[in-house]
């Protein structure tokens, strides 16, 4: 019985992307599975079908020569039946690989990718920095102790004049595979560790790991206006992989001290500032220190209150990869005059009379008559 063509099989156009290819034989895979299909030869024939027909497909060299010369160019030895005696199983590993490969990204094995190179881990480094540092940026040179590439070996794991030799058992592949019927799992080689290669004669001075503990230097740029929390990624400065793998990466976690003045909120600054009451009941100017050294007038108008809030534009923190800056609010705090000498007393008794009528303290004279009407209520009841 003549062969079906290929594209026919699995209902796709001969300028289908390899997406497209991908996807129709997924779904064809999945329905015809003999899994879903026990006892059902038509099923389990249409399913070698498919799985040939991706075979040939998905790879771009026997898909151009199919489309040259049809099912002629795997005859003859060159790919013919023969080639897909095991179609079925290999065809469902596929789906699982193809399927788990988008799910968990490139870190899935692909299958006939090589040797796994076992990736370096990631480090985590918290960097305690001043609020002035944050406003202005600033360079550091850290220290962190990795696992760094081995400079005896040069990350190899062999000793010196010897070299990694390929894996007998899994033939430098770093995997190996199991058929049972229609299924073929494929797992890591058990004698190499996924390496593709084995050490006989191994390092002395990282026993074959590629890899020896080091305190490592580093210089850590930070950005004017930078966050407290803010992550900073330095790529390839982590741990050094396993004997070769690629390198980690270097997590910075930048954390501001507190201020012993400023508090931040996002990009503005507060502060509070005391003042003396005869300047806050009369009026005057007080300076006030910026987190750029420079000072600010405050023009401070007559009869000021606690918790009065001053803005001043511009003054601050920058602002990450902005030219502006954030503003300064100046909460005012009024203070209670101390150690009065008797005609200061005097002075500010003479002014009793007034303030008790609310003339000078209106805010005083308003919540006393508040209590007042609160005790007449519990009075009448």
């Amino acid at each position: 019985m003549a062969k079906r063509d290929y594209y026919e099989v699995l209902g796709i156009s001969r300028n289908a992307s390899k997406e497209e290819i991908k996807k129709a034989y997924r779904k064809l895979a999945m329905k015809y599975h003999p899994d879903k299909n026990p006892n059902d030869k038509t099923a389990e024939a249409k399913f070698k079908e498919i799985n040939e027909a991706y075979e040939v497909l998905k790879d771009d060299q026997k898909k151009a020569a199919y489309d040259r010369m049809g099912h002629a160019a795997f005859e003859h030895g060159m790919g013919g039946s023969g080639a897909y005696s095991s179609a079925a199983g290999a065809g469902f590993a596929d789906i699982f690989e193809e399927m788990f490969s988008d799910f968990m990204g490139a870190g899935t094995r692909q299958r006939g990718h090589g040797p796994f190179k076992q990736p370096g881990s990631d480090i985590q480094y918290t960097l305690e920095i001043e609020l002035e540092e944050a406003f202005k940026g600033v360079k550091k040179t850290i220290q962190i102790p990795v696992n760094d590439v081995c400079l005896t070996c040069k990350g190899s794991g062999a000793k010196e004049g010897s070299k990694p030799q390929t894996c007998h058992a899994c033939h430098g592949r770093g995997t190996v595979r199991m058929q049972q019927g229609f299924f073929v799992m494929e797992r890591t080689c058990p004698n190499c560790q996924g390496q593709g290669q084995v050490i006989s004669e191994p390092c002395s001075t990282c026993y074959g790991s590629g890899r020896t503990r080091r305190m490592k230097t580093l210089n850590v740029t930070i950005p004017a206006g930078v966050e407290d929390g803010t992550r900073i990624r330095l790529s390839g400065e982590g741990e050094a992989g396993f004997r070769g793998g690629p390198p980690g990466d270097l997590y910075v976690f930048v954390e501001i001290k507190p201020h012993r003045f400023f508090q931040r909120h996002g990009p503005d600054l507060h502060c509070e500032v005391p003042i003396n009451m005869i300047v806050a009941a009369l009026g005057g100017k007080i300076d006030v220190a910026s987190i750029d050294g420079t000072k600010v007038r405050l023009t401070i108008p007559e009869g000021t209150q606690t918790g009065k809030k001053f803005r001043v534009a511009g003054k601050g923190m920058s602002i990450l990869r902005s030219p502006h800056r954030g503003d300064l609010y100046v909460h005012a705090i009024v203070e209670t005059p101390v150690n009065l000498t008797k005609e200061q007393k005097a002075i500010l008794q003479s002014l009793l009379p007034d303030a008790e009528k609310g003339n000078i303290s209106p805010q005083s004279k308003g919540f006393f008559d508040k209590m007042k009407d609160l005790f007449s209520c519990f009075f009448y009841f």
